[in-house]
């Protein structure tokens, strides 16, 4: 089955791929392996302060549907997804917060229920005083390509 119709029988729709906020590219292909730029949720706040952990997962699963956008970009067709090799989350959070791991598990969940085994993946999940514009979850990813 393609990766197309599984997001559909999912119920899931991509957004656009969304342009570089800054000085960057949103993502680099070398060789096998395929960079995506960190992408970052429409949710605003901090985990611990503002945010429940229900809700930034929900942002993070927000970044991974961004990251399967800039991936299709890239690719022209997520099919050529081999594997996805490895997610870095960061989580705007209190000194106290320490369930970075649920909150990335938004993104991660997303990858395996698209991507089946070969969504899964190597992982961190860590802590930031801060986010740009003061979102709650920014996720960046590598995925080996066909």
């Amino acid at each position: 089955m393609s990766i197309e119709t599984k997001l559909a029988e999912l119920g899931i729709t991509l957004p656009d791929a969304p342009a570089p906020a800054a000085n960057y590219v949103p993502f680099v292909i070398s060789g096998n392996m395929l960079f995506v730029s960190g992408q970052i949720s429409a949710q605003k706040g901090k985990l611990g302060a503002d945010l429940a952990v229900e809700a930034g997962a929900e942002a993070a699963r927000t970044c991974g549907l961004a990251l399967l956008a800039q991936a299709r970009a890239a690719l022209g067709s997520l099919d050529r997804v081999k594997r996805v090799v490895k997610l870095g989350g960061f989580v705007n959070s209190t000194p106290e917060f320490t369930d970075q791991p649920e909150v990335v598990n938004g993104c991660s969940n997303l990858m395996v229920e698209v991507f089946g085994d070969k969504g899964r993946h190597a992982r961190a999940a860590v802590s930031a005083p801060a986010l740009p514009r003061g979102v709650a979850v920014e996720v960046e990813a590598i995925f080996e390509i066909e």
